[in-house]
């Protein structure tokens, strides 16, 4: 392959008008709304038992830990709840991940879009991705604040309960009752600064790498809407993998931040730096920003792959 072929792969640029370049900014929005909601659905599925491993080791106090570990917190949770401890919450990320993949790919498409201009079939340069990904993080935090906040208030209740302490939530939608109930719209966005600290990075991990890895499967002379169905696959493990692998720290802060008291004036963390400090001196220095890190890359790869295997193909079945 001629360099020159290489230097236009690296800034993905394609030749080739694609079907979108004449749908109007409703169809385009219905198209990947329904796209991300399947998405959702899927990664939900998959992930969500990885994910609550992930986020009771995060948070699991470190001078009396509840787990010794990844398999230890894996046979524990189905000693004490049964297969269905490892989706534990998952009410809210289930109907959660729906509207918010949709969000999230609906975002993210628009904001491609309006990069893109008036020719839709230009592709995007690697930096364009990159912050089309982060500008996306930032809208997507107002509807994932919540999802994750309601889910991981369900998690941990299972360590408290270990201390003697009662159970305050009967399920996920019990939690946001009260949560809602008793401290309003602020309550339901605690921890809202971490979230933004996390996405903004993370989606552009995310969406960049993604779009550099189909690119890279893109059949000679062909689109990226010719990448093989192996090909979204590996391209959504990679987008995944990188969201996790680049910004997991930032993952721990906002959990722990998230399963802190709701009540203001009882919590441990005061903010984001407080909270990083706590967390490094107090609780086990650089290693208690990798707590789960092992659950969460295991999950990254399979459940991603098969969002974005999703969505992808979801998207295809839309006529013009």
């Amino acid at each position: 392959m001629a360099s020159g072929d290489v230097e236009d792969r690296t800034i993905l640029e394609d030749s080739e008008k694609p079907a979108f370049s004449n749908e109007s900014f409703v169809y385009r929005t219905f198209k990947n709304t329904v796209s991300g909601t399947v998405g959702g659905v899927a990664v939900c599925l998959v992930g969500h038992p990885f994910d609550t491993l992930k986020v009771r080791l995060q948070t699991q106090p470190v001078d009396r830990p509840v787990y010794k570990g990844l398999s230890d917190c894996f046979f524990k949770t189905l000693k004490w709840e049964g297969i269905g401890g490892l989706y534990k919450g998952v009410g809210s990320p289930l109907v959660g991940q729906m509207f918010f993949r949709a969000t999230l790919f609906s975002s993210y498409y628009q904001i491609t879009t309006f990069f893109a201009g008036e020719d839709h079939s230009q592709r995007l340069t690697v930096p364009q991705y990159f912050l089309s990904g982060s500008l996306t993080g930032v809208v997507a935090a107002l509807v994932e604040g919540p999802i994750d906040l309601f889910k991981s208030k369900m998690q941990v209740q299972i360590i408290r309960a270990q201390a003697g302490e009662p159970m305050k939530y009967r399920n996920v939608f019990h939690a946001a009752y009260v949560i809602a109930q008793n401290h309003g719209i602020r309550g339901c966005y605690q921890g809202l600064s971490a979230t933004w600290l996390r996405n903004i990075p993370a989606n552009g991990c995310f969406f960049g790498f993604y779009e550099i890895a189909r690119t890279l499967q893109t059949p000679e002379g062909g689109t990226v809407k010719d990448v093989s169905p192996l090909g979204l696959l590996v391209s959504g493990g990679c987008g995944g993998f990188f969201y996790w692998f680049l910004t997991y720290p930032t993952d721990v802060i906002k959990s722990s931040m998230q399963a802190d008291d709701s009540v203001k004036s009882k919590r441990k963390f005061k903010g984001i730096t407080d909270c990083a400090r706590k967390l490094y001196y107090e609780q086990g220095g650089i290693t208690r920003f990798y707590k789960g890190f092992t659950p969460c890359l295991m999950r990254s790869i399979p459940a991603n792959a098969a969002m974005f295997f999703v969505v992808e193909t979801m998207r295809k079945y839309f006529p013009l």
